[in-house]
């Protein structure tokens, strides 16, 4: 059987999707360019690592590895309730966050259904609702890389069964106020739910201007779920774990009627609860990131590059050249950022904001790569 043939077997939707684009690791980028350091300064990840109990914790749960996890989370799901101050019951849980807008999709939408993002977009905010058959209709971010919530509002239809966003946005950083998210919500018809991405919350609340959106949502009334996750600020990417705050229980439970039983592995959920009560080393990594964007972006601008104001844990920016060139001279020289591709966007970067002395070593290999290239032209 032939590749075209192998192809038609799967679903229409599926054979047209393009691929996410993930970040590179380390290890390809050293072996590629035969690179004995790199900086890795594509995925959003954390510098500083998981808090020191979260080693112990992981530990103690890989002696019962043999054993399946816990299928509701409960040690988890009643710290989280705590903390928050959500009823157990308005909780899900996924096999990182990602996991979540897969069975969001699935659960809720159907050919015909249409779905509103903005772009330049998280890729799996695209690519999880094309599979389920929705349409996705992309609203631009302004000049500025500001929402255009006139735009938003605009693009919702009578066939619009999700409304789904980042926010703080990914790529861009930026976010809504109190203001906007107000008449966003009250704007919002009944038929149309609202997914809110918040994964990189923890980052944008250490900011004092930020609003508490999970309470101006739940205030409003409309039906929602809010999403976050355990792998930027607690810095568990590798265990793959998140969770979805939901307006009403009949959410969650819908949700869990098409997650698998054991989404959330044992280890993940032992290294979340450790993580979530250790709030001085979040509050640690969170000044460390507020203190190096603010440096970071000082010496981007210093360099001729516009950058998108930013809540998150990286910054996005612009350049003359192609990204993708710049991408690949920057792989050369160790430093593995993201190049943004899709349309419209070919001349942005996003760089996630790492320890001190890689951040050093993104800003020489840049000014550096921007020199020659200057040269050329």
């Amino acid at each position: 059987m032939n590749s075209n043939d192998l192809n038609l077997l799967a679903r229409a939707e599926v054979r047209d999707l393009a691929s996410y684009n993930a970040g590179l690791s380390t290890e390809a980028v050293r072996k590629r360019f035969g690179l004995t350091r790199v900086a890795k300064l594509g995925s959003n990840e954390n510098p500083l690592g998981p808090a020191p109990a979260v080693t112990a914790a992981m530990a103690q749960a890989c002696s019962e590895i043999a054993l399946y996890p816990d299928a509701s989370c409960e040690a988890l799901r009643n710290a989280l309730s705590a903390k928050l101050g959500v009823p157990g019951k308005q909780l899900v849980f996924g096999n990182g966050s990602e996991d979540l807008l897969s069975i969001i999709s699935r659960v809720f939408l159907d050919h015909g259904d249409e779905v509103v993002t903005v772009v330049p977009s998280f890729g799996l905010h695209f690519i999880y609702p094309l599979a389920a058959g929705a349409q996705v209709i992309g609203v631009p971010m302004t000049a500025s890389g500001a929402f255009d919530l006139p735009s938003m509002l605009a693009a919702i239809t009578p066939r619009t069964r999700l409304l789904m966003f980042s926010c703080p946005s990914n790529p861009v950083g930026s976010t809504l106020t109190a203001d906007e998210l107000r008449q966003l919500l009250d704007a919002l018809p009944a038929h149309c739910l609202l997914v809110f991405d918040e994964a990189y919350y923890e980052y944008a609340q250490f900011e004092a201007e930020y609003p508490d959106c999970l309470g101006l949502i739940q205030a409003s009334g409309k039906p929602f779920i809010l999403l976050r996750t355990f792998s930027k600020a607690y810095s568990l990417a590798g265990l793959r774990i998140g969770y979805g705050i939901v307006s009403d229980p009949l959410l969650a439970d819908l949700i869990d009627r098409l997650r698998t039983p054991f989404n959330v592995n044992r280890v993940a959920q032992a290294a979340a609860v450790a993580a979530l009560a250790d709030d001085e080393h979040l509050q640690t990594t969170l000044a460390h990131v507020a203190r190096e964007r603010r440096r970071l972006t000082a010496a981007l601008q210093e360099l001729g590059l516009s950058t998108a104001p930013s809540m998150a844990n990286f910054l996005y920016f612009t350049t003359a050249r192609p990204a993708e060139e710049i991408n690949q001279a920057l792989l050369r020289e160790g430093v593995i950022i993201k190049p943004w591709r899709e349309a419209g966007y070919a001349q942005h970067l996003r760089v996630s904001i790492g320890s001190c002395e890689d951040n050093d070593i993104f800003l020489t290999a840049l000014a550096r790569v921007l020199a020659v290239q200057e040269m050329r032209t």
